[in-house]
């Protein structure tokens, strides 16, 4: 309990948001999810175009940069990058998540990028001229100091990319139908620009096009469609999760001409948020 009189911080609310989110995740879902073993569902073409997003991201880096992707993971976002720098270093403690951006690359042909295994708040030592963070900041409660390193890091500027709704959020309109309460939400850029304004960051704030929740791909049957979210909620108690999902179901999904899309996923753009480093 803090002291009478003295008010959170944003840092310390946001570390708090974070803490009650995974506290009820462990109480409610199955801890399984292992980053190594879910690696493949998070690669993507390298060599695909740049959709309005990526160019927005891209637009922000200059042909010579090292641009580093802090906990880059598969690479998705950062070897698409390496078309448009020097070199991208991948800043990656998972070694699954490494494995395949080491093996993206180089299916892709793609020369410079390279791999650092470690924890972004280990000491690496890996500095560049851009520093990019993907999806990452909802899951860091010490993000004070994550935010310094990325600033130190950074010759130029930082780039943070996160959406309006987390994906780890997705699920709350759903929630209480599941497990009987409310979400505990993770922090997202609302509370992120709160922590930048305490550090005395003033950054950009750029809210690109496109629906995350629109990139959902149908289920051809109702039990593919259960089978696949009950994949990703991962509660504990499964087959009693499975009968709300099928009691609810027409409730919850809609069918289009390709099969059953969840009617309960947010909208959700991504934002970019981003700043000059003092040595810019």
């Amino acid at each position: 309990m803090q002291p009478m009189g003295r008010l959170s911080t944003a840092a310390e609310a946001y570390a708090t948001q974070i803490h009650e989110a995974t506290a009820q995740k462990a109480r409610l879902q199955s801890m399984t999810f292992i980053w190594d073993r879910m690696a493949p569902m998070f690669r993507a073409d390298p060599n695909r175009p740049f959709d309005a997003n990526m160019a927005a991201m891209a637009a922000q880096i200059k042909p010579g940069d090292v641009v580093i992707d802090a906990g880059g993971g598969a690479g998705r976002v950062g070897l698409a990058l390496a078309r448009a720098c020097g070199e991208v270093v991948n800043v990656e403690p998972s070694v699954g998540m490494g494995e395949q951006f080491t093996e993206s690359a180089k299916e892709a042909g793609i020369a410079n990028a390279r791999l650092v295994t470690a924890d972004w708040l280990d000491d690496h030592g890996v500095t560049g001229d851009v520093t990019v963070v993907c999806n990452v900041t909802y899951f860091v409660p010490d993000i004070v100091r994550f935010i310094d390193k990325l600033a130190a890091a950074s010759k130029r500027r930082v780039i943070i990319s996160v959406w309006s709704v987390p994906p780890p959020n997705h699920g709350g309109a759903i929630w209480p139908d599941l497990f009987g309460e409310e979400i505990a939400l993770v922090p997202g850029h609302k509370e992120l620009m709160a922590v930048l304004w305490e550090m005395g960051i003033l950054a950009d704030v750029h809210v690109l096009p496109g629906d995350r929740s629109a990139a959902t791909p149908p289920s051809p049957t109702r039990e593919a469609a259960i089978d696949s979210w009950l994949a990703w909620i991962r509660p504990l108690n499964v087959e009693l999760t499975r009968e709300r999902l099928a009691s609810g179901f027409d409730r919850l999904f809609t069918q289009n001409g390709q099969g059953f899309v969840p009617n309960w996923r947010p909208k959700s753009q991504e934002i970019l948020i981003t700043w000059e480093t003092p040595c810019a």
